[in-house]
């Protein structure tokens, strides 16, 4: 049975922080002065923010707690919700109050759904090429200092599942860390042994002989770097003869060792990695070099 999954909910207690950090950024020492400048602190505004491009829209509450940091007399009234597909001239969120205050969270409210929705966006369209496929995308650690969190959120909302969110949630063992420790086996069973039962272990390859040693060590994942989709396929084949698997019984086998592929991919060569029957596919390019989304806020004139 197929389960969708929900979608990932992000608490404003998630963001504050870091919107704050942006809203000082900007503001720096003086605050808005152009504005102050221009804007009596009388006068009210009402404002729109739209999408000027099809996509995935990501990073609401983001939005929402700029605009209440600067003042909570701001009125925000969102009219999508994170995860909802948009098309050129479809309003997001409607904006009203003080004006100065709208003005002065414009940018930072802006630069956060700019962001996320171009990862969202860039995701799906890497979803829906393997979408006839059982692989998955999934991202990396390639991130934006600070944003990790966010941009996994955004990830998930186009589609795409996480990989790990840092050092600490789970281990995959990389080539340096194999060139020091001596070798694949005995650098997976070392973490085994150092790690608790929940921890998942992860080992990364660049040849199918390092894969053959990795399985006798009975790793949760091997992560096939940098292989062409003719590689992979004999990488599934080994995997499933070392399982005892027949070919209808491998794919939905829950204990056997997952494969990943990783390294040159693109919207051009997934489809083909994906249909050499790898589970996963780790990309940084949804996360690293996702264009964002055209997004505006323009006020309303009467």
């Amino acid at each position: 049975m197929t389960v969708t999954p929900l979608r990932p909910t992000l608490l404003a207690i998630m963001v504050e922080d870091q919107v704050r950090a942006a809203l000082q950024e900007d503001l720096g020492r003086a605050g808005d002065i152009t504005t102050y400048a221009t804007i009596a602190p009388s006068l009210m505004a009402e404002a729109r923010v739209n999408t000027r491009q099809e996509g995935i829209v990501a990073g609401m509450e983001l939005a929402r707690t700029a605009f209440r940091l600067v003042d909570p007399a701001v009125v925000f009234d969102a009219h999508m919700e994170d995860g909802d597909r948009v098309k050129p001239g479809d309003a997001l969120i409607t904006v009203n109050g003080p004006a100065r205050s709208v003005l002065s969270a414009e940018r930072v409210a802006l630069n956060f759904l700019m962001h996320l929705s171009g990862i969202a966006t860039l995701t799906a369209r890497y979803a829906a090429e393997i979408a006839h496929t059982p692989a998955k995308v999934t991202c990396t650690r390639k991130t934006l200092p600070g944003l990790r969190a966010l941009a996994k959120y955004a990830v998930r909302l186009g589609g795409a599942s996480n990989h790990r969110y840092g050092l600490d949630d789970a281990v995959l063992i990389k080539d340096n860390h194999i060139a020091v420790s001596g070798g694949v086996a005995s650098a997976v069973r070392a973490a085994r042994a150092y790690c608790g039962h929940l921890v998942k272990i992860e080992v990364e390859v660049d040849g199918l002989d390092q894969m053959r040693e990795a399985l006798t060590a009975s790793p949760d994942v091997i992560l096939l770097d940098n292989m062409g989709p003719e590689r992979l396929r004999e990488a599934v084949e080994i995997n499933r003869l070392a399982a005892g698997l027949s070919p209808e019984a491998y794919r939905n086998a829950p204990n056997r060792v997952k494969l990943e592929a990783s390294g040159n991919v693109d919207l051009t060569t997934i489809k083909a990695i994906a249909e050499s029957g790898i589970d996963y596919i780790s990309t940084s390019k949804i996360t690293m070099a996702a264009p964002t989304l055209d997004v505006g806020l323009d006020v309303v004139t009467r």
